[in-house]
């Protein structure tokens, strides 16, 4: 299943978020298959779509940055697919 995660941080966090990523990548755990990650502009959001088919996993991989990250996951699906089951399609 495809989940997307918006990210947010103040920025007194910035500095050791960087830090943090540097030195320790995303941490991401096994069951995990990241698909793209991309950063606002402005700073202080990001947002991460990955494939997980287990939602324990996604706790972990957000347990390592919750001290400096505010996290919203979603579960998502191509509009193609949901179109698909709009018109009662499989």
């Amino acid at each position: 299943m495809l989940f997307m995660s918006i990210y947010t941080y103040e920025p007194n966090n910035r500095n050791e978020i960087i830090k943090r990523r540097l030195e320790k990548g995303t941490d991401i755990p096994e069951g995990v298959k990241v698909i793209g990650e991309w950063s606002s502009l402005g700073g202080g959001r990001g947002f991460m779509v990955f494939e997980a088919q287990d939602p324990k996993a996604i706790m972990g991989a957000a347990m390592t940055w919750t001290d400096l990250l505010k996290f919203e996951t979603i579960p998502v699906m191509e509009t193609g697919e949901v179109m698909k089951m709009a018109k009662g399609q499989k």
